[in-house]
């Protein structure tokens, strides 16, 4: 095979592929298969330069960045549709009227009907299959030539299937689904960056970046809609077969259409369209609805530069203006600090809305909201109303900075923002109110207290009906107090007694990482255990100590300080080692190397004496790796009873192979240092 023909098969099947991936939402190979693919043709592409071809899918990332846009003369006019502002029934029935008045007949229309996207309308300009040209709207006579950026949405095919028309112009919307557009703002507020206003903004901003890498960095999603200019097609009759046709084509076209009879059926779709807006993954402002036949649409023409034969039907607007009263604090399960704006009620989105996130601080400063303000409001789908901007020009005299609290307005604890995060969140973990049930359902957990059967319904009831207000609290529980909860039978209050009561044996690096210390995960406990053996040395220990700690950095040792220079975690340990919670300590190893240190071991089969995690950590205590899969480098597998294919792996590589009482023999040989 030439490195042409290779270059051919190689675009076609990457297409497929990125069809099948971005348009169809079925991926039909992994990302490292594709990968290996488009390098092949990169590679291929640079070694003969003279077969590079502007419709490659190596050509959609990247270019020169742009001095400014070239303007585009449209060969048919991108012209608006009239907006029907009755966002009740009444629209439909005011349009289908219009219609049959215009055509003076009065038997039932046929339509097409389909959504209204809240995105940038956009030219793609395909000359015998082949992308060519992308422009916007602009005036409606000449847009700007965005070609560059259009190559970056991947669901716009670059060269369609089975069209050999010399000249097709689709037209559509690029926009930003909801879920790309909370990702990518929760990514910049990480970065401290700015982020998009609303997924609207954020489409048309990313196409009119004259970066088109930059503009590649933006995740994009396009539905073809309509055509522009036309030469060597035959149309389809109706709408509702031309958007077949250019689904065939490639082109992403959307599910949500329907074509229907007379004005009660378009008021159904209104309706069924708007029970699932909120359910959306994107935005729509509203429905569309079109003449279906093509012969009544040049029929009914246009009027003022509408097309007669279209309409919008909108809904509620998803953005309002309001005056913003206050600012309050919200501590969230895991102790973070939201500011809340405390608005005048407004309807927006569909309801009325009398509270919006400001998401954190910096988000304040950056948007240089003030107390007072007039401010936009958005409400859109399922997502939390924000404010997204201020209107400065209107702010009152009096308007007032905002200043982030000290102190934990739940629990009076100190707050602290650490060097490069955006939030803002209360050292009180084990003490504060908010975050009571996180902090119950995490000392619970598997791999921490292990107390089967506390799950998250339990832990809200405990909670909600002021039975738990501390973690101590667990400890008090008894069966009769249990056993009164609603949905709770007597055997299963015993069992959670008695689940409680045996975590009081625990290890001190699950305790530790059951506290719920901002930074302490479970590999960290474990070395906090093995390098202080005692928790009293853990909770006294300064930062300068723990960092001797392997892997410890500043901001973890300043979270274990933080945590544990509140007087409400210290009593709270306090109580629970008062209540019987204990473990076995050690002398510290400090710089030591422990007696298994370097030796890598696998668990198998069942124990008889303990649990896999229990030998686990007991490995571990002495310094030990222990690995999920047999390799080389495996030192021991320890095999227990029904050991399956981790043990023939080990035969196979000739790896030692311990029974479970080669292993308690060695840890007790380890622990009494003989």
């Amino acid at each position: 095979m030439t490195a042409a023909q290779r270059i051919v098969q190689l675009r076609a099947e990457l297409e497929r592929h990125n069809h099948a991936y971005y348009v169809l939402d079925a991926p039909s190979i992994p990302d490292a298969e594709y990968d290996k693919l488009f390098r092949e043709l990169q590679a291929l592409e640079a070694q003969h330069p003279e077969l590079l071809t502007p419709d490659s899918p190596t050509q959609r990332v990247g270019g020169k960045v742009l001095a400014g846009f070239a303007p585009v003369k449209h060969a048919v006019s991108m012209l608006s549709i009239r907006t029907e502002t009755d966002t009740e029934a009444s629209g439909a029935t005011n349009f289908d009227t219009r219609v049959k008045n215009a055509l003076g007949r009065e038997v039932e229309i046929e339509y097409a009907c389909e959504l209204k996207f809240d995105g940038l309308a956009i030219n793609l300009r395909y000359e015998r299959g082949v992308l060519v040209q992308a422009a916007t709207r602009g005036d409606g006579e000449t847009g700007e030539d965005v070609t560059q950026n259009i190559r970056t949405i991947h669901c716009i095919p670059l060269h369609l299937t089975g069209c050999t028309a010399e000249v097709l112009e689709v037209r559509g919307e690029v926009y930003m689904s909801r879920k790309d557009f909370n990702r990518y703002n929760e990514k910049q507020r990480e970065l401290d960056q700015p982020t998009l206003v609303n997924p609207r903004n954020g489409a048309a901003g990313s196409i009119r970046q004259l970066d088109p890498a930059l503009a590649a960095k933006r995740p994009l999603s396009f539905f073809a809609y309509g055509l522009g200019e036309v030469k060597g097609w035959t149309l389809p009759a109706t709408h509702s077969g031309i958007l077949e046709a250019l689904q065939s084509f490639g082109l992403p076209v959307c599910a949500d259409r329907a074509v229907v009879r007379g004005a009660q059926a378009l008021a159904g779709f209104h309706q069924r369209i708007a029970a699932k807006r909120d359910a959306l993954p994107f935005d729509i402002d509203g429905v569309v609805y079109k003449v279906n036949s093509l012969a009544l649409q040049q029929e009914l023409g246009f009027v003022s530069r509408e097309p007669r034969w279209a309409v919008a039907h909108k809904y509620p607007a998803e953005e309002q203006l309001t005056v913003l009263r206050d600012i309050e604090i919200q501590v969230g399960r895991t102790g973070k600090l939201t500011p809340v704006a405390k608005l005048e009620p407004v309807f927006v989105g569909g309801t009325t809305v009398s509270n919006a996130t400001l998401h954190n601080e910096d988000e304040i400063r950056r948007k240089d909201v003030h107390i007072g303000d007039t401010v936009i409001v958005r409400r859109a789908g399922d997502v939390i109303p924000e404010v997204v901007g201020v209107l400065a020009e209107r702010r009152p005299a009096g308007a007032r900075v905002f200043v982030m609290p000290t102190t934990c307005p739940v629990c009076g604890s100190h707050v602290v923002r650490e060097e490069g995060e955006a939030a803002t969140r209360c050292t009180g973990g084990l003490f504060c109110a908010a975050q009571r049930k996180q902090a119950i359902l995490h000392f619970a957990g598997r791999r921490m207290m292990d107390i089967e059967g506390l799950g998250d319904k339990l832990a809200d009831q405990l909670v909600d009906e002021n039975i738990i207000c501390s973690l101590p609290d667990l400890y008090r529980l008894d069966v009769a107090t249990l056993a009164d909860l609603p949905r709770m039978a007597e055997k299963s209050a015993q069992n959670i007694v008695a689940a409680l009561e045996k975590s009081k044996q625990a290890q001190l690096n699950r305790f530790l990482f059951a506290l719920g210390i901002r930074h302490v995960g479970e590999t960290t406990a474990k070395d906090l255990a093995r390098h202080f053996g005692k928790l009293d040395a853990i909770m006294q220990a300064s930062v300068e100590q723990l960092l001797q700690v392997p892997d410890v950095g500043p901001v973890v040792a300043q979270s274990i300080v933080d945590f544990f220079a509140e007087a409400h975690n210290r009593e709270v340990v306090q109580q629970l080692r008062e209540l019987g919670v204990h473990w076995q300590e050690h002398e510290g190893v400090g710089d030591h190397v422990l007696p298994l240190t370097g030796k890598t071991f696998v668990l198998t089969g069942t124990l008889a004496s303990m649990s896999r995690d229990e030998a686990k950590s007991r490995l571990e205590a002495l310094g030990a790796k222990v690995a999920g899969s047999v390799s080389k480098k495996t030192d021991c597998v320890v095999a227990g009873a029904e050991a399956g294919s981790k043990l023939d792996k080990a035969r196979e590589l000739n790896v030692p192979v311990w029974n479970e009482q080669q292993l308690l023999d060695e840890l007790e040989k380890q622990v009494n240092g003989s």
